[in-house]
């Protein structure tokens, strides 16, 4: 048995022997035949072996070929070095395939999850099944309940009023501009249109122009309303001045008053009411072909009932809407009387929209609370319209004094309905030789001493008006609000306007000469009211309303909120 070992040994050393020393020639001495081998061993190691692109049954016909040569060496006790190309062990790199996670399947997830125990695992879901039913249902409840919460709220809560019907010139203020010739050193319509801007940053919303139309005094024959006076400007003007007003989000009345420059009445005689009417028909047409946006007429009450029928044509004309001009158009009336009574039944039977009176003319300041209130009842406020002066009376300042032209201001901002003003108003323009005083328009000049004092006045008195102006567009309550009367006197008054839900405006104006404490009662009123407008400048930010004190000829304008 020793004997086959060392026989085994022997012959597995012949074998491996050749393997070593590949391809060395015999001759060579054993230090080279070691460097050759050596060599072709590192030869073997670091080369990729390209397999050749062969015919795959070519390839398995030369792989089951014998190795000839190896046989035969073998047979004769030689070894001999396999063909490494062909038939020996050949080193491949391959590329590993990266492995991609492609999730689990039903059964893993379930396995992960974990279940109940096998026993009842084809009878009861895994707890992860349990739990995200249980936090769905959850979820729907708790939906279903803030829904029913919302519809719960929306039921229980006050509702909404609606909004009452206004239209343009509810916006306010008016601006009349009666005589074009004083209004700007330009002198004509011209002259208008570029003091557009101004009165667009003055919160001005409509204008009413002239009358600016060819008519004679006292002339009925010589009266033609569709031609444009030449010291008044032209008709190519009054476009001009309709584009820029127009774009400005303003509106422009003209003011067609037929003898507004005569003696013997607005209507010329009375023989001439119906000819002149039938001029007014034609006329109308033409001026709403050019984009005027409403009339003014002096003396109503005459025409109306004198030739009536020709009067509800006029009113046609005027009100009624067409398919190329949606918007409505207004009908002003100006009349002379001054009664509440006289008044209201005068805008009733015109059926005009507004009517300028001379209503709050200075007069004891309980009448005032009586005939507000005697029209604010009678009427919608859309169609009431609340002015001091105007063409014929002259401007504000001239007619209650300087010193009282704020308080009226206030008054006739927040009364409910349209304010209409004059030019020059708003600076306190006051009448000179006529009622057609030259307006002033201030520059950045410098100026010394009483100019100088004379123009921050009127800066002052203009910020002023553009303040109340923006307050009544923006605040419903001012705007379209309902009156509440809270205390008059024979000096004082106070009222409230209310809308809805909105913020309450106060107004308190005393008339006298010293301070007045007004005592105040209404379940709505809270304790105090923040200042929003003061015509004296030592007011305080915020005062008390059980015993509001109101200084000497001052106005007040304020404000608390809504508390349900």
């Amino acid at each position: 048995m020793d004997m086959d070992k060392d026989q085994e040994q022997d012959q597995a050393g012949v074998e491996l022997q050749p393997a070593a020393n590949k391809d060395v020639p015999p001759g060579l001495a054993e230090p080279q035949r070691q460097q050759a081998a050596d060599a072709d061993a590192t030869e073997a190691d670091v080369s990729e072996v390209v397999l050749d692109q062969e015919d795959p049954g070519d390839q398995e016909d030369q792989e089951k070929q014998p190795m000839t040569a190896g046989g035969e060496a073998a047979e004769a006790g030689e070894a001999v070095a396999p063909e490494g190309e062909k038939n020996g062990f050949v080193k491949v790199k391959m590329e590993e395939e990266e492995e991609k996670f492609t999730g689990l399947n039903k059964e893993e997830l379930l396995r992960v999850a974990g279940t109940p125990g096998e026993e009842f695992s084809d009878r009861l879901p895994p707890r992860w099944v349990r739990t995200r039913w249980a936090l769905l249902v959850l979820f729907w409840l708790g939906w279903l309940g803030m829904l029913g919460g919302a519809v719960l709220i929306i039921l229980q809560a006050p509702r909404c009023r609606d909004l009452p019907a206004t239209y343009w010139w509810n916006q306010g203020p008016l601006y009349q501009v009666a005589r074009v010739q004083s209004f700007t050193d330009a002198g004509n319509l011209q002259g208008v249109r570029s003091k557009v801007d101004a009165l667009s940053r003055l919160g001005v919303k409509s204008l009413v122009i002239g009358p600016v139309h060819v008519a004679p005094p006292d002339d009925a024959m010589g009266l033609s309303f569709e031609e444009i006076s030449p010291d008044a400007g032209s008709l190519e003007q009054l476009k001009e001045l309709l584009h820029a007003t127009h774009r400005k989000g303003m509106m422009v009345v003209l003011d067609l008053t037929p003898n507004y420059q005569g003696s013997t009445g607005a209507w010329f005689s009375n023989g001439t009411v119906t000819v002149v009417a039938e001029k007014l028909k034609s006329a109308l047409v033409f001026w709403f072909d050019q984009g005027v946006d409403g009339v003014q007429l002096s003396e109503v009450e005459r025409v109306a009932a004198m030739v009536p029928s020709l009067w509800a044509d006029i009113r046609a004309i005027v009100q009624n809407g067409t398919n190329e001009r949606p918007t409505k158009r207004v009908l002003i009336g100006v009349t002379e009387r001054h009664s509440a009574p006289d008044v209201s039944d005068l805008l009733s039977s015109t059926g005009v929209d507004l009517l300028t009176s001379r209503l709050l003319l200075p007069s004891d300041p309980a009448e005032y609370a009586q005939s507000i209130w005697s029209l604010y009842s009678a009427h919608a406020q859309s169609r009431l319209a609340w002015n001091v002066g105007g063409r014929s009376q002259g401007h504000l300042a001239s007619l209650v004094g300087p010193a009282l032209l704020q308080l009226y201001q206030v008054l006739l901002f927040t009364l409910p309905g349209t304010p209409v003003v004059n030019y020059g108003d708003e600076i306190g323009l006051t009448d000179q030789d006529s009622t057609f005083p030259t307006m002033l328009w201030d520059s950045d000049e410098e100026l010394n001493g009483t100019l100088q004092e004379e123009r921050e006045r009127r800066m002052s008195s203009r910020s002023f008006f553009r303040r109340l102006s923006e307050l009544r567009v923006k605040e419903r309550s001012l705007l379209v609000g309902d009156l509440v009367p809270l205390f008059n006197s024979s000096s004082s008054l106070a009222y409230m306007r209310v809308w809805d839900q909105s913020a309450r405006y106060l107004v308190a104006i005393n008339w006298a000469e010293q301070e007045a404490e007004l005592e105040l009662k209404h379940h709505a009123l809270p304790p105090q009211a923040d200042v929003v407008l003061a015509t004296n400048a030592t007011a305080d930010d915020r005062v008390d309303l059980a015993r509001l004190r109101v200084g000497a000829r001052e106005a007040l304008l304020l404000k608390f909120p809504y508390a349900g």
